[in-house]
């Protein structure tokens, strides 16, 4: 487990030179849009990427607004796309999505010596990328460019007993996805997001890989992770996969 003051809450090599991990707040906050100063967050993001062993602005961000847009992205940023979702077909770009509650997922194919394209994917799925199938539209696009052996890590997030809605918003949800609906400890209606999302993965065929022997954590529980619900106007943590 990493030291608390790691920038990492969770960082491993999956694959054969490849990496997933999951920020804590010893990154500091990551996010442009949450009023920081922004050389300060860019400062953040290049102290990351030096952890990461990247180069400096090699790391791809989002412009994340609950869409249900993909976009597919190479090697060189070309800016931050207006999506919740990226793909890099070949997995030579180092990719971040950032959360203070909704669900981070890393996506990643089998690497080409194994026969696998070594395509790779980040989502964000919060309510909203839930219900408007933002991981069923990654998953067909990682496949569209020949990826077949996917495999998924989901990050750490609000938990269902964490995460109080009003009934009529999760029996809503739970129309579509009956394991999203919960209860908090008070007996109030709540979601939880990420049995929702290892659902919706199951579904179109992705097998799940925990974060081996570490929990992924709740965000609104846990004060070395960012989370909106508890502290509104927070920074936001990444989960990120990048060649080592």
């Amino acid at each position: 487990m990493p030291a608390r003051t790691s920038a990492f809450h969770w960082d491993a090599e999956v694959r054969p030179g490849l990496r997933v991990a999951f920020t804590a707040v010893g990154a500091g906050n990551l996010a442009l849009h949450v009023g920081d100063d922004p050389d300060t967050v860019r400062g953040n993001r290049r102290r990351l990427e030096s952890a990461m062993g990247v180069p400096e602005d090699a790391l791809h961000f989002m412009s994340q607004t609950h869409s249900d847009r993909v976009a597919v992205v190479d090697r060189a940023p070309q800016g931050a796309p207006d999506a919740d979702a990226m793909v890099s077909p070949d997995g030579s770009a180092p990719l971040a999505v950032l959360v203070a509650d909704c669900v981070p997922i890393v996506l990643a194919d089998a690497p080409v010596a194994d026969g696998g394209t070594g395509a790779t994917a980040v989502v964000h799925a919060g309510r909203a990328g839930v219900g408007n199938g933002i991981v069923g539209h990654t998953v067909r696009m990682i496949r569209s460019h020949g990826a077949r052996d996917v495999a998924a890590w989901i990050g750490p997030s609000v938990c269902g007993s964490c995460y109080e809605v009003p009934e009529d918003m999760m029996q809503a949800m739970a129309e579509m996805l009956p394991q999203a609906a919960s209860r908090t400890p008070r007996g109030t209606p709540a979601l939880d997001l990420p049995a929702a999302v290892a659902v919706q993965l199951a579904r179109v065929g992705v097998r799940v890989d925990s974060p081996a022997g570490h929990g992924t954590g709740c965000t609104v529980e846990n004060p070395e992770l960012y989370s909106h619900r508890r502290d509104p106007g927070a920074g936001r943590i990444a989960g990120l996969v990048w060649r080592a």
